[in-house]
């Protein structure tokens, strides 16, 4: 795949009006090429978590473009007519907490996605087997969420992020509630798997164990961003 995952040109995004109004986000710029893993620090309110929500067309910039794939969904207003869908199947989400659902399987887990999007229910099942082997979790394939480490929770969601094989995943502080050897583990999975399936990732982190690892840094600091080549 040529070009970016993820492109965003300009952004902004300011809350309120007159005296009052923030600027959360002031001219943002940000590419991820396909296959990329992208680290993304900065105190808190900085601006990281307004970032990720314009990206994951959760709230709305106020002005800017941002592009995922090869296709504009927002440029000074949004472009696509179904937010939705395009956070279902074009933009996979990773969390700091799982959030797997308690009352079903792994295998169900990471399927339901492609479920909800239409996809035959056997086709989605053998999707989700074949990202869990991948991520080496086959063997877990019939346990429930309670039955599992924290490291392995974390692999299903990822797990999950992939199911509809979008170009970008959001990872909001995935490894935070994880020890050194597992919180590394999440990011070498993270890394094997942007490679794999030309997936561009962004990690918001606060963690110092696997800031190193990086090979592209950006900072934001008071709504901007600036760019530091990683190790």
């Amino acid at each position: 795949m040529d070009g970016f995952g993820i492109r965003i040109e300009g952004l902004s995004k300011r809350y309120g009006e007159g005296d009052t109004a923030v600027d959360a986000l002031k001219d943002v710029n940000m590419t991820v090429a396909p296959g990329e893993v992208v680290g993304l620090i900065g105190p808190s309110g900085s601006g990281k978590s307004t970032l990720l929500k314009c990206l994951g067309a959760v709230i709305e910039p106020t002005k800017g473009k941002m592009t995922v794939g090869d296709e504009v969904i927002f440029d000074d207003g949004w472009k696509i007519s179904d937010l939705r869908a395009l956070r279902r199947d074009r933009i996979g989400f990773v969390f700091q907490a799982p959030y797997l659902i308690p009352f079903l399987d792994v295998t169900d887990n990471v399927a339901l996605l492609p479920m909800l999007a239409g996809r035959p229910n056997n086709e989605a099942r053998k999707r989700a087997l074949e990202l869990l082997e991948a991520l080496d979790m086959g063997h877990r394939a019939k346990a429930q969420p309670a039955q599992l480490s924290g490291g392995e929770q974390q692999r299903i969601a990822i797990a999950r992020a992939l199911a509809n094989q979008p170009p970008v995943i959001l990872a909001d502080e995935p490894t935070a509630p994880l020890d050194s050897e597992r919180a590394l583990s999440v990011v070498r999975i993270l890394n094997q798997m942007a490679q794999q399936f030309k997936t561009a990732i962004i990690v918001v982190t606060h963690d110092e164990k696997i800031i190193p690892t990086f090979k592209r840094i950006y900072h934001i600091r008071d709504g901007k961003t600036f760019e530091e080549k990683g190790q």
